[in-house]
């Protein structure tokens, strides 16, 4: 069963604290505007052991299992899991050992290709898996509150998002609905690699991936916080859809 998170990155009530006055949203400012049920603050104010104590780890150890679970995947040997005890564990709480921005393609399921448990692998997944305000929000409250000591932004082979984004750039392709917003985003990523020798859309796949990690390097403060003090470590990989092997690129 998988492993996870920085036992110096566990979600604390002190973590908790922080990642609200950052945010602007001190509990107590929150309380006095009767927006935030008391219930809510007494809940984040308990200290307990994480639920699952097996994911207490530092950002090497979690990348280490986060690989050898994929490795397990792509030869069929996936483990069997315990979902009903892992349900009840679960209850009082999250401590995944690592967070994944993925796209949505229904053929890549982080999940499986890690071979990870409920409670392992807290994740996001948006068309072209780049990195929206709402998506970086996310990620943040996974670092800073929930204790995971790893994020992986994870591309795969064959995009329909990077392929849409390369039809708009080249062909000038108007998309309906807000599917421009997809392109528009992958635009910068497909400019950055179009004259470069090889597949476009695989390329494009690549430049993407490496553009989403530096800017999740570069956000301040809670992510560059966790990078500078250890707790954090940041990479980027492909999905092979053939093999299910994803190949760490940045």
């Amino acid at each position: 069963m998988c492993e996870s998170c920085d036992s110096n990155a566990a979600s604390t009530p002190n973590e908790r604290r922080r990642f609200l006055r950052i945010a602007g949203l001190g509990a107590s400012a929150l309380l006095l505007a009767s927006t935030l049920p008391n219930q809510i603050v007494q809940a984040a104010e308990k200290t307990s052991a994480p639920p699952k104590p097996k994911n207490v780890i530092n950002p090497d150890e979690a990348l280490k299992r986060l690989m050898a679970g994929n490795e397990r995947y792509v030869s069929g040997n996936s483990q069997t899991h315990d979902f009903k005890d892992e349900r009840e564990a679960l209850v009082s709480g999250q401590n995944p050992f690592v967070a994944v921005l993925s796209c949505s393609d229904s053929r890549i399921a982080p999940e499986y290709a890690f071979d990870t448990a409920r409670g392992d692998l807290f994740a996001v997944r948006l068309a072209g898996n780049f990195v929206t305000d709402e998506g970086l929000a996310s990620l943040e409250y996974g670092v800073a509150v929930l204790g995971a000591p790893l994020i992986l932004v994870l591309g795969h082979e064959s995009c329909g998002a990077i392929e849409a984004g390369v039809k708009a750039v080249k062909e000038h392709t108007v998309f309906p609905g807000q599917i421009p917003k997809l392109t528009d985003a992958l635009k910068s990523s497909i400019e950055t690699v179009i004259n470069q020798p090889g597949d476009l859309v695989a390329n494009a796949t690549a430049q993407n991936v490496k553009n989403s990690v530096e800017r999740l390097k570069k956000a301040t403060p809670l992510l560059t916080d966790a990078l500078e003090k250890g707790k954090l470590k940041i990479v980027g990989g492909i999905y092979r859809l053939a093999t299910g092997k994803v190949e760490l690129i940045a």
